[in-house]
């Protein structure tokens, strides 16, 4: 079942397009990431999906409901975890997901408010300011607040930003958590690799406004040719025609100093290559699986941290332009 699908959708601001004629659909219980670039249009379209941002053109259903004319139901069918904290820091863990409780008209929320405090591993501090809480901390607290009023749909925007390596792992076992054991639907906006991998049935990615590529995480680094075995020797041609005998393998590419061969599933045949050249020189063999940081790079020709500095520039710019 589609909860959500977005068609043609477009949003400009003034002479700016930051969501450029984008398209997808997305399953009931699936985890989807956005990856891409800061300025990409991850944010503004999940703004718009989140009725906070009004498309230009093109049409959006959330949970069924359109997104421009049945906004009450569609913010009733969704959570929203925010890039920025939203967060009162003046008031405990309890008070503010109490006060999110009020604003959806909750009336029997203390048990549902104690469960999802115990679900991230905060019961013992509901009582403690959100002041005193660190970074991780207050990013489980704003999940288990958007999840109070049982939606069937969580957007998380840029889930683990600035947050360190441990607490960004542990955050990730309550999103699968959320997803395997609650059956909520998430979509996600990230540009870290790892995180849309590891978390994503599957990835959009997203540059320039636009949807340059959209599957499961394998099948977009299936696209590149699969994982790449680099035997270095300086004696490559012994190493190439020992290797062409090999009959499953097909795509070998000889240089000076090293051979590259590049074939689906190689971490499982790198030890037959080891074994046909066990009577030839060989420095090292390593092996190279690709990433969706080269996906991205293979689609755009240049890396999501090269895009990132471009649109900072971008901005400079236009901000520049804007003080004369």
């Amino acid at each position: 079942m589609e909860l959500i699908k977005v068609e043609q959708l477009i949003k400009r601001f003034d002479d700016l397009v930051a969501v450029d004629r984008v398209n997808f659909a997305i399953e009931e219980g699936e985890i989807f990431g956005f990856l891409g670039p800061n300025g990409a249009g991850k944010t503004t379209t999940l703004s718009i999906l989140s009725t906070l941002l009004k498309p230009t053109s093109g049409k959006a259903w959330v949970n069924g409901y359109d997104v421009e004319t049945q906004k009450s139901q569609v913010r009733q069918s969704i959570g929203v975890v925010f890039q920025d904290p939203t967060l009162d820091e003046e008031l405990t863990a309890r008070e503010n997901m109490d006060i999110h409780g009020r604003l959806y008209g909750m009336k029997h929320r203390r048990e549902k408010i104690d469960a999802l405090l115990n679900l991230v591993e905060l019961d013992n501090r509901k009582n403690q300011l959100v002041k005193q809480f660190s970074g991780g901390m207050k990013r489980r607290l704003e999940i288990a607040r958007g999840l109070l009023h049982e939606p069937r749909i969580l957007f998380l925007d840029e889930p683990t930003l600035g947050l360190d390596p441990q607490t960004r792992n542990h955050l990730w076992d309550y999103i699968r958590e959320l997803n395997q054991k609650k059956g909520v639907t998430i979509i996600l906006t990230t540009h870290y690799m790892d995180e849309a991998e590891k978390l994503s049935d599957r990835v959009a990615i997203i540059d320039h406004g636009r949807i340059i590529a959209l599957d499961t995480p394998g099948a977009l680094k299936e696209q590149l040719g699969g994982s790449m075995i680099r035997i270095e020797s300086h004696e490559s041609g012994k190493v190439s025609e020992k290797l062409s005998g090999l009959q499953w393998l097909s795509n070998l590419n000889a240089h000076n100093g090293y051979v590259d061969v590049t074939l689906q599933n190689a971490e499982k045949r790198i030890a037959e290559v080891i074994k046909a050249l066990n009577d030839v020189p060989v420095e090292s063999v390593s092996l190279q699986i690709p990433t969706l940081e080269d996906v991205f790079l293979s689609y755009t020709g240049r890396t999501i941290r090269d895009q990132e500095a471009s649109a900072r520039d971008r901005i400079r710019q236009r901000r520049k332009a804007a003080r004369r």
